[in-house]
């Protein structure tokens, strides 16, 4: 088929179809955020390298392709997390994650230790809550939280009602930060979480907050926050926060969303 001066033929079509998936996937991931108006800005630079390319401004587009290979270095770094929130997308839709016979075979142990945990876990905010004392519990799903358990002081102990909230008392040397919960161990409290700061992020959250939401971005993990001013409890999941959680909703929220594979809780 010949538009214009242009011979496109269908591949051409499916090419420039599947580029713009990408692009707006790409868009999607990073808006909110201040990578998305690096990624306009890149991709600016690039759409006008593809111009002077075609006019044939050859020292020009010489620059411009050395700008372009160290910008894309540059674009790793930038949209690290972004990247890892994409393959992180991908990881979900693999064959483990879909196939009821493997999750049987080798999901069971390990979901059943965290279910036997968790009531101690919800046991431990509903004090904590009503002490009006802050927390931060991070819950793992799938995804390997070794980097922010090496943050924080590595306990690997059983969990328990009694060591959580002791953990956050107001006098405890570890109250700050958030304890790691790994499969059923208390990995380490007092570890350091990814703060969110995205345009999208309410200015009145507070920083507990805002490191329980950075944390559900960056992983699948969820998170349950506790408001020393309040005392309400909230649930951060696939970067949302569920606010002012009823204490008699908190188990049933947490269990279904670690059991299930769909990716955000039902408001």
């Amino acid at each position: 088929m010949r538009v214009g001066f242009l011979n496109v033929n269908w591949t051409d079509i499916l090419d420039v179809f599947l580029v713009s998936i990408l692009l707006y996937q790409i868009y999607f991931l990073v808006r909110g955020s201040i990578a998305s108006r690096v990624f306009l800005g890149y991709l600016f630079v690039y759409v006008f390298y593809l111009v002077v390319k075609g006019l044939g401004l050859g020292l020009l587009t010489a620059i411009l392709q050395y700008f372009m290979g160290v910008g894309a270095v540059a674009l790793i770094v930038i949209f690290q997390q972004e990247i890892r929130r994409f393959l992180l997308i991908i990881g979900k839709s693999t064959i483990y994650t879909n196939n009821e016979f493997l999750k049987k075979i080798l999901g069971n142990t390990v979901l059943d230790l965290k279910n036997k945990n968790l009531k101690e876990i919800i046991d431990a905010s509903k004090t904590i809550a009503s002490n009006f004392n802050g927390a931060l519990i991070v819950v793992n799903k799938r995804d390997d939280l070794g980097k922010f358990i090496e943050t924080g002081e590595l306990l690997d102990a059983r969990v328990s009602k009694p060591l959580i909230v002791s953990l956050f008392n107001q006098y405890s040397e570890l109250h700050d930060g958030a304890v790691v919960i790994v499969d059923g161990r208390l990995k380490a409290a007092r570890c350091v979480l990814p703060v969110a700061d995205g345009v999208d992020v309410p200015s009145s959250l507070g920083f507990r907050h805002r490191a329980a939401m950075g944390m559900s971005e960056a992983t699948d993990a969820v998170v349950i926050v506790i408001s020393e001013q309040t005392g309400k409890i909230s649930l951060a999941v696939e970067g949302e926060l569920l606010s002012n959680i009823p204490v008699s909703e908190l188990e049933t929220r947490v269990a279904e969303y670690l059991s299930s594979d769909v990716q955000r809780l039902v408001k």
